[in-house]
């Protein structure tokens, strides 16, 4: 019979063999799972109650809002703020019922977002055109995303050390300072605000799928894709997370933080279809709404397409790792690609894709990877849109996914290394601290229009676009300081501009100002022609049909002038200059008129109308010499002798 000692000593055995199985289970389920052996470094979602949590969402928007706080004293930029905000007489009003209708209806600036046109309209009620308080809602926004990613991280994955680093990454990096600092650019902000509800709705419906969970997701995905049809990819992000961090697939072993059903990969694909047709209403929509940009660009090969696409996608990364260069404008490179950027490109994603599928067993490298290839499809520019080969702003959204598996895979390998978590925190502080620098400094950039633009000078080559918008910036310098409203320097780079890419309306559309301010108006009128050969964007033949009007009606070729105004008014028809001119020149009609019939039969009352209306249109000299030519024919002409007295105070 065993005694009791040796009973009690085997029980302490037992006992401690299924402490170290459990163990054992745990360590293998933690490590399928993705998640890191560093206990230490990054504690399970028990070990942080949600006030922790709370308290830390609180000072990842303080320290946003710390970081972002320059961006509030600069002013509006000449880079589309006039057409959204400043130039805008609909979005000025404030949010009326007019507004509404109008933000529902327009594809004014080339894009379908009323969410968008409303928060503008908005910040006007709210501000005026005051620009710190539009600054301070982009900040807000942005704050509000960067703690939001980062409770969401945390309630799906339990980690709430690296969700905190994943979110600060994602806020302080400088490349998405254009997509905050920028008005234009809010749509982006709140586009990914209501992106980010939409993912803590469907995480809400993940744990216990019912239909009107899953109405919550669609409607918030809506507002979302009104706000920047950025966001169509949603239904592919979506499956991701499936993968992972919420681990929905049927094959795969259930989160141990984020229990919800699991179901076989068809009916989650499935499950996506409602959300797909959403996506795929929003991008017809945004190709009525962008078919000019389009229609511009649809002569482009697709093989430097694809070329450009390869080499943004690779650009993205390197400005990810290393953000330097960062422009409000990157001129286009598929069609001066040579081989070796070219195939540096194509290496660079190889390797990266050789990675995801090398530690596929983790399942987050794979979908950070996707994540980020999925999302950036619709910005890429395999349908190109505009003239650049990329845009800061179109990273927003991707680089989370990068973000993610950087910061999974650091925290794993460190593990596995056994680094001290002390040499972790002191060298991600060390990171995040230079990235709040430097997206201190990129903010400046934006202090004003011509900051923006020589900075993009400096850093990137033959830049077309910068050398329009530099010397638009030199224009209104000159005019502030001197009154004078063009000037050579500014002319010179409008040269340069229509040098480097001849096909460039925007560079024709200035140098025809200039010439029209110096009096050289047939070649000003071939500048004006040119625009209207190079372009469907509908402001920009309104403007050119405009002041080819306005050359016509100087030249006195008034039939031609009303053609020009009458043509310029079907691309703008709530353009109130446009009205203006056309009155104006009904008065420039009606006092040639009134000269021919002055000169033909003089009387006193013709001269002193052809004086009225000369007066009216600012030919001051001119009407003055018709008063006095009505007094000549009757000197006691009371009124002609009163208007007369008038013009000479």
């Amino acid at each position: 019979m065993p005694t009791t000692k040796s009973r009690v000593a085997k029980s302490r055995i037992a006992k401690s063999a299924a402490r170290v199985q459990a163990s054992a289970t745990r360590r293998t389920v933690h490590e399928k799972s993705g998640h890191s052996p560093l206990q230490t470094a990054d504690k399970p979602a028990a070990a942080n109650p949600a006030r922790l949590r709370l308290l830390l969402c609180a000072l990842i928007i303080a320290a946003t809002c710390v970081v972002y706080i320059r961006a509030a004293g600069n002013p509006f930029v000449n880079f589309d703020d006039q057409p959204y905000v400043t130039e805008n007489s609909q979005v000025q009003q404030g949010l009326t019922r007019a507004t509404f209708r109008w933000s529902l209806t327009t594809f004014d600036a080339g894009n379908w977002h009323p969410l968008t046109w409303m928060s503008h309209a908005i910040d006007c009620q709210l501000y005026g055109l005051n620009p710190t308080g539009h600054h301070v809602t982009s900040i807000l926004l942005h704050a509000l995303n960067a703690g939001m990613l980062f409770l969401l991280l945390a309630w799906a994955t339990g980690r709430t050390g690296r969700s905190l680093v994943v979110a600060l990454l994602f806020a302080l990096h400088p490349i998405n300072v254009e997509s905050v600092a920028w008005v234009s650019e809010r749509k982006t902000v709140l586009s990914m605000f209501f992106f980010l509800l939409a993912l803590a709705a469907y995480g809400w419906y993940a744990r216990k799928p019912k239909v009107t969970r899953y109405l919550l997701v669609a409607l918030l995905f809506a507002l979302a894709l009104t706000a920047k049809p950025m966001v169509v990819t949603f239904p592919f992000a979506l499956l991701l997370l499936d993968f992972w961090p919420l681990r929905r697939v049927q094959s795969q072993t259930p989160s141990a933080t984020f229990p919800a059903p699991q179901y076989r990969l068809g009916w989650l694909v499935l499950e996506k279809i409602p959300l797909l047709l959403l996506s795929i209403a929003s991008s017809v929509v945004t190709m009525m709404a962008q078919r000019g940009a389009i229609a511009q660009n649809e002569a482009l090969p697709l093989l430097p397409r694809i070329g450009n696409a390869i080499y943004a996608y690779s650009a993205y990364l390197a400005k990810c790792f290393w953000p330097a260069h960062l422009a409000s404008f990157y001129p286009y490179e598929g069609e001066r690609l040579n081989g070796w950027q070219f195939f540096s490109a194509l290496f660079v994603l190889a390797c990266f894709s050789y990675l995801a599928w090398r530690f596929r067993g983790r399942t987050y490298p794979a979908v950070g990877w996707l994540w980020f290839l999925g999302t950036l499809v619709p910005m890429i520019g395999i349908v190109q849109v505009g003239t650049q080969s990329m845009a800061d702003r179109y990273a927003y959204l991707p680089l989370i996914g990068i973000f993610c598996a950087v910061v999974w895979g650091v925290t794993d390998f460190a593990g596995s290394q056994h680094f001290s978590v002390r040499s972790l925190a002191y060298g991600t502080a060390a990171i995040l601290l230079l990235l709040s620098a430097l997206t201190w400094r990129q903010i400046g950039v934006w202090h004003s229009s011509y900051d923006l633009w020589a900075h993009a000078l400096k850093v990137t080559r033959d830049n077309f676009m910068a050398e329009n918008y530099v010397g638009s910036a030199i224009l209104l310098q000159t005019y502030e300081a001197t009154g004078q409203r063009f000037s050579d320097e500014a002319f010179a780079h409008f040269q340069n501009a229509a040098r480097i890419n001849p096909n460039d309306p925007i560079s024709h559309l200035n140098i025809g100002a200039y010439l029209h301010e110096h009096g050289q108006l047939r070649e000003a009128a071939e500048q004006y022609q040119i625009v209207q050969q190079l372009t469907a964007d509908p402001h920009l033949l309104s403007k050119s049909l405009t002041d080819l009007g306005a050359v016509d009606e100087q030249l006195g070729d008034y039939p031609a002038a009303r053609d020009a105004y009458l043509r310029s008014l079907k691309f703008e028809p709530g353009n109130r200059t446009i009205f203006m001119n056309l009155g104006k020149l009904g008065m420039e009609e009606r006092i040639q008129e009134l000269t021919a019939a002055a000169s033909h039969i003089p009387s006193p009352n013709t001269y002193f109308q052809l004086g009225q209306l000369q007066q009216s249109v600012g030919r001051a000299s001119d009407a003055k010499n018709s008063f006095q030519a009505a007094l000549k024919l009757d000197p006691s002409f009371a009124r002609a002798r009163d208007a007369l007295n008038r013009i000479g105070q």
